[in-house]
């Protein structure tokens, strides 16, 4: 039998707002007032998300980054940078005691990640789970679609969503990016590199690592598109019922606060 949880499609929203409504969602399903939560959202104006642990300093061009409009803000979730602009991003709040929760992060991303999977489908877009050969090869870079992690969806070889996880109050927030258009002049410009000679290569070797959805659909997927066929992929691949929930007053008050003391400030953002 279908579980039902609740869906929000929160529209384009700013970066602090962003993160502070999936950190009200999650402690809302710790408190019982909500069942776990799928939601969809976009980034207006665009934001440059960084891991909970990730450093600004020597690693990201906050003046670049203002250049272009970009909004930075720091994530619960740990991980690399990410440009978030011309994409699909998605929430999944869930107990960590939900019965169909694996105990690991690990195992947690793949029975997650199957809803990402059947939305690639639904696009009619051959994706696959990444799954890398022994412990994962990392590098310095500060830039999250460079490398996939486990159970990452990839398409032709090349990363294609990226996502980080965490878990607080008893509560697993997985949110990710699934980029439909990357343009990776404006992404490089946004981190720091020992000089133009590296941040060229790396700008040039940024097409073998990572796609997005229309580099490789056989025709211009739309935001609203996307936001549909990932709907009916998280509710087959995780066999769900999802509800429309409308925010109350009172959440909209909490988590227009935490955006204002928490996301907003300086101190969250950038004192790591």
């Amino acid at each position: 039998m279908e579980e039902t949880w609740y869906f929000i499609d929160s529209g384009h929203c700013d970066p602090a707002y962003n993160m502070a409504l999936d950190e009200t969602l999650l402690h809302w399903h710790s408190q019982g007032k909500i069942p776990p939560v799928i939601r969809f959202y976009g980034w207006e104006p665009a934001g440059l998300s960084l891991g909970y642990f990730q450093k600004v300093k020597g690693k990201i061009d906050v003046d670049a980054a203002h250049k272009y409009g970009a909004q930075l803000v720091r994530r619960l979730t740990g991980g690399r940078a990410v440009l978030h602009d011309q994409e699909l991003t998605y929430s999944v709040l869930v107990s960590e005691k939900h019965p169909n929760m694996p105990k690991t992060v690990k195992d947690a991303y793949l029975v997650i990640s199957k809803g990402l999977l059947e939305g690639f489908k639904q696009l009619g877009l051959q994706a696959e789970f990444a799954i890398p050969e022994g412990k994962l090869q990392t590098t310095d870079s500060a830039v999250c679609f460079e490398e996939p992690s486990w159970y990452e969806l990839i398409v032709e070889g090349k990363k294609a969503a990226g996502s980080a996880q965490t878990r607080q109050k008893g509560v697993i927030l997985q949110h990710g990016s699934i980029p439909l258009e990357v343009d990776n002049q404006k992404l490089y410009d946004m981190f720091i590199y020992p000089n133009e000679k590296v941040k060229e290569r790396a700008r040039r070797s940024f097409g073998d690592k990572a796609v997005a959805i229309n580099d490789i659909a056989p025709t211009t997927i739309t935001f609203d598109q996307a936001r549909i066929a990932f709907k009916k992929g998280f509710e087959k691949g995780l066999n769900i019922k999802l509800e429309t929930f409308t925010l109350p007053k009172e959440m909209v008050a909490e988590v227009d606060e935490l955006a204002n003391s928490k996301y907003r400030s300086d101190k969250w953002n950038f004192s790591r």
